[in-house]
């Protein structure tokens, strides 16, 4: 892999440095953010947190200040040619990097990790496969394959581990369509994935899983070079104008094909089990299943899966909240404690499928507000809208403090869900 590759794919760097109380979730409260954030509810909305390497940075709370800096285009994503703290090891300063490349010269594809104009050329490139009308056409497929699971789980028996039985599935079969990656390969891309964005690993694992990861996409990019198929990746190993490198070819897809199921699975497993534990809201949405858009949508806010948020470096003085952000300066949005933010959402901390519907910042802001989120929400509403109706007494099947939690990693959710259900139900 290329060093402007290695700078850019380590965001499980944040959840190794920052503050475990602004991280681990409470096994009593595990919907809530970290008890570190909600002890700073009543805090100033924008406010300096010491790093566990010794760099500091500033958090935001508050809805509109973190709006403000995804928003601001003198906050870069660019990890090329900015030192983010949360990337520091002890004792390095952050800030622009002396010998990073002028504008022009990245060769990698992770787009994520750009500013315009390269974030704007290689994302323009995926705008158009991504658009709310190609997605809702995708809807019928992927009610084929809910159902398909569901059934499968009911004629296995009456209890299953909800997450490679169902959460998982959906979106990775939707995504490996998508991209033209064979399903059968799916089990040694999320296996590698998982290691790779877990904060617990060995440095080691994490990176011969990474480079595993990579050396399994560059097969993929080269097959699809020298046969094309009806997928997104061939068409943009072929179709792109200017044509794409194949590192940046490999990078893009990295992205699209670890965020196209990480996220998604792991918001449907924390989703259903959110759920099951709130009772008189899976009650309501059994009544009246019309409010399943409303439904996906407060569980995104609600339980945010994001950790921590996102981080973005200062290019200048920028002032956020009534507080000076110094040039160089890492800012990190606390998307979980963002959306819960009681100047804009009424009772954050209750999980109300009848919400009106209000911005959130589940997807993020701006520029690099997320591609995939149609599907995402499209996956979220058939994944929910499939398991409630076909298994209407949906139970969990251990104690609540029996269900490990995904604290270890970068995307919030649960490792496993095991889940119960009558016979014939």
């Amino acid at each position: 892999m290329s060093s402007e590759h290695e700078q850019t794919s380590s965001p499980i760097a944040m959840v190794g440095v920052l503050p475990p109380d602004l991280l681990e979730r409470d096994r009593d409260r595990p919907f809530d953010p970290a008890p570190g954030l909600l002890e700073r509810r009543d805090a100033p909305a924008v406010a300096p947190v010491e790093l566990r390497n010794g760099a500091r940075a500033w958090l935001v709370t508050g809805f509109e200040e973190a709006r403000a800096v995804l928003a601001d285009p003198r906050f870069s994503s660019d990890r090329v040619r900015h030192r983010d703290a949360t990337q520091l090891g002890p004792g390095e300063s952050g800030g622009t990097v002396p010998d990073a490349p002028p504008p022009g010269e990245r060769t990698d594809g992770m787009f994520v990790f750009m500013d315009p104009p390269e974030h704007t050329r290689l994302r323009s490139l995926l705008v158009g496969q991504f658009t709310v009308r190609r997605m809702r056409a995708l809807e019928d497929r992927l009610t084929e394959i809910a159902v398909e699971h569901v059934e499968a789980m009911r004629a296995a028996g009456t209890t299953a581990d909800l997450v490679p039985s169902y959460a998982l599935p959906i979106p990775s079969l939707m995504i490996c369509e998508l991209l033209g990656v064979d399903y059968a390969d799916r089990a040694e891309f999320q296996e590698n994935s998982a290691v790779a964005l877990n904060a617990a690993a060995a440095p080691e694992a994490r990176a011969a899983a990474a480079g595993a990861l990579y050396s399994f996409i560059a097969a993929l990019v080269a097959r699809k070079r020298a046969h094309r198929d009806d997928d997104l990746l061939s068409g943009l190993a072929h179709d792109a104008d200017p044509a794409l490198t194949d590192a940046q070819l490999i990078d893009v897809a990295l992205v699209l094909l670890g965020a196209g199921h990480e996220t998604t699975a792991n918001m449907l497993g924390l989703g259903v089990y959110a759920l099951l534990e709130n009772p008189e809201q899976l009650a309501a949405l059994r009544a009246d299943p019309s409010l399943i858009d409303e439904a996906v949508e407060e569980l995104l806010r609600f339980l945010s899966i994001i950790q921590l948020g996102v981080s973005r470096v200062a290019t200048e003085d920028v002032e956020v909240g009534g507080v000076t952000i110094p040039a160089g300066d890492t800012v990190v949005v606390a998307t979980p404690e963002v959306n819960r933010d009681p100047r804009h959402f009424p009772a954050p901390d209750h999980l109300d499928v009848h919400r009106e519907r209000t911005p959130h910042l589940a997807f993020g802001h701006g520029i690099h507000q997320c591609l995939g989120q149609q599907l995402a929400r499209i996956e979220m509403r058939v994944g929910l809208r499939e398991l409630i109706a076909r298994l209407p007494d949906l139970r969990l099947a251990v104690p609540r403090e029996q269900i490990p939690l995904r604290n270890d990693m970068l995307i919030f959710g649960v490792h496993a869900l095991p889940v119960a259900w009558s016979e014939g139900s």
